[in-house]
């Protein structure tokens, strides 16, 4: 990275310090999602796990820190993020192979390829309801202009059989992502984040199996802050979240 470029960015820790990660000052910077999400992938050593939309790199980063012998792949449509999703890859040295391309007119090299695990953080925000970020780059992390249902579809597709496919994504939306998985995807799976005990869910993960049959899961929400509200400065997180955002701990969906 050159100077000029690197003037640009910041490094930050990420899993108590195990990830080193340059982020751009101004536009997309990842905060806790892409690492929970990471947590919650039942991946194992030697299995290919695609990210969409993998921004620079964090989820897939995540999970090669945890999962030893994963093979990784991410397709990013933005260049820049998708050079710092290469630099971030080769300063952690973590095997990461970065595709830059659109998930809606995916790259040759990825129609003939199929994957054990396929993660996804989507754009949040549905502009038709919502105000567009000012920074580019920012708006295309968080403002819509895919439809959820094409990253669903092209997630799926890119499943092997038996394969996952894991969302993290806005509880209000859960309706709209459940219908789309439900056409492509099995054995569906929510799991719910909740801020504190006792509060709706605002975020939720969801899990689907390629071919399964299992009848859908509503799962007991994972609390991610102790106590009933906040009470001091820092961080209140559960031990339990403590050890997944600063110990690289899995987040399990129930068993």
């Amino acid at each position: 990275m050159s100077d000029s470029a690197d003037a640009d960015v910041t490094r930050d820790a990420f899993l108590g310090g195990a990830l080193q990660i340059a982020q751009p000052k101004a536009g997309y910077r990842a905060g806790i999602d892409p690492v929970l999400l990471a947590a919650s992938l039942p991946a194992r050593p030697g299995e290919r796990v695609l990210e969409l939309g993998c921004g620079a790199g964090v989820a897939a980063l995540c999970l090669g820190r945890r999962v030893q012998g994963v093979h990784l792949t991410g397709l990013e449509i933005q260049p820049g993020y998708a050079d710092l999703a290469r630099d971030n890859a080769t300063c952690n040295r973590i095997d990461l192979e970065v595709i830059t391309g659109d998930l809606a007119n995916l790259p040759a090299d990825l129609r003939t390829r199929h994957f054990d695990h396929v993660m996804a953080n989507p754009p949040y925000f549905d502009r038709a309801a919502s105000t567009p970020a000012t920074d580019s780059g920012r708006e295309t992390a968080l403002g819509e202009s895919t439809p959820l249902a094409a990253w669903v579809a092209a997630a799926a597709k890119r499943t092997a059989p038996r394969g996952t496919v894991t969302f993290i994504q806005r509880a209000e939306r859960l309706p709209e992502l459940l219908g789309h998985a439900a056409q492509h995807l099995g054995s569906l799976e929510v799991l719910p984040l909740v801020p504190r005990a006792g509060q709706p869910a605002r975020l939720v993960l969801l899990r689907g199996r390629r071919g399964g049959r299992a009848a859908f899961k509503l799962h007991n929400g994972w609390v991610l802050h102790a106590g009933d509200r906040h009470e001091k400065d820092g961080d209140s997180y559960t031990m339990a979240t403590t050890a997944v955002l600063r110990l690289g701990a899995a987040l399990p969906f129930p068993a």
